[in-house]
């Protein structure tokens, strides 16, 4: 969210209203029209834990993760069903609502920010999962657990930084939408979801720490998995986060008007 962005608007409380307003709306649509509603916020993640855990623990003998691994394959992969929804809808932000968007005075950049939102909300939702299965295989809570705001923050500030950049530049080139999806699929092996990055072996523990969703992640399972804290990781992850919302601000300045003439 920019300073510009909400100058635009009048006032950051006319921001934020009209920001919530669009994400509970999507909310409501998302949901309408659905028998299970809420549960299908926590299905994907859930099915996906239980899919990985049957086969590294029933199947094959794992050598990644630490126990209880239903725990740890969790606590990264509903972070990851945010962060995965989010960017795969940011491809579609503007084109999406197009019409709706060039005829109202609304800051561009609440488009963006009402996925974040919603889809956070939904992540937000499908947390006593974790808690359930926290409880039932006996996980270790430690202080640690502080730090799971902090990680909640710093996914969100990732998020609004990459939306900015990904929803314009689909626009003008529109190839970028199937890129994008391309770069997910990998992107979710190249992170420390089945696995943590002390696992990797040589270079490439150092190579995952540059990848912000490494950091983001340890901050994630530590409450329940002390042995898994990277200080690299955690850093950069910071870092980065930050860098992106800075370069994703000035990028969405730049192409706000062309994005406006090719919807």
């Amino acid at each position: 969210m920019t300073t510009a962005a909400v100058g635009a608007l009048g006032s950051p409380q006319r921001y934020v209203h009209s920001l919530w307003l669009l994400s509970s709306r999507d909310l409501r649509v998302r949901y309408a029209t659905s028998a299970l509603g809420y549960l299908w916020s926590v299905l994907d993640p859930l099915v996906m834990s239980l899919i990985y855990w049957f086969v590294f623990t029933q199947v094959f003998q794992r050598t990644v993760g630490h126990e209880p691994y239903i725990v740890f394959l969790i606590t990264a992969l509903l972070p990851w069903v945010w962060f995965n929804a989010a960017v795969s809808d940011f491809t579609r932000a503007f084109s999406k609502d197009a019409r709706l968007i060039r005829s109202t005075a609304i800051p561009r950049s609440i488009w963006v920010n009402r996925i974040v939102l919603s889809k956070g909300i939904e992540f937000l939702c499908s947390i006593p999962v974790l808690i359930g299965f926290a409880i039932v295989a006996g996980a270790p809570v430690g202080w640690g657990l502080l730090w799971f705001p902090v990680a909640v923050l710093l996914q969100t500030v990732l998020l609004v930084g990459l939306g900015l950049l990904v929803a314009p530049l689909c626009v003008l080139y529109t190839d970028l939408e199937r890129t994008t999806k391309l770069i997910l699929r990998v992107l979710f092996y190249a992170s420390p979801i089945i696995y943590s990055v002390s696992d990797l072996p040589g270079a490439f523990e150092q190579l995952a720490a540059f990848n912000p969703l490494s950091g983001i992640f340890t901050l994630y399972r530590i409450g329940f998995f002390p042995e898994v804290w990277d200080t690299l990781s955690v850093v950069l992850a910071a870092v980065m986060s930050f860098a992106f919302l800075a370069l994703g601000a000035f990028v969405f300045r730049r192409l706000e008007r062309p994005v406006l003439k090719e919807l």
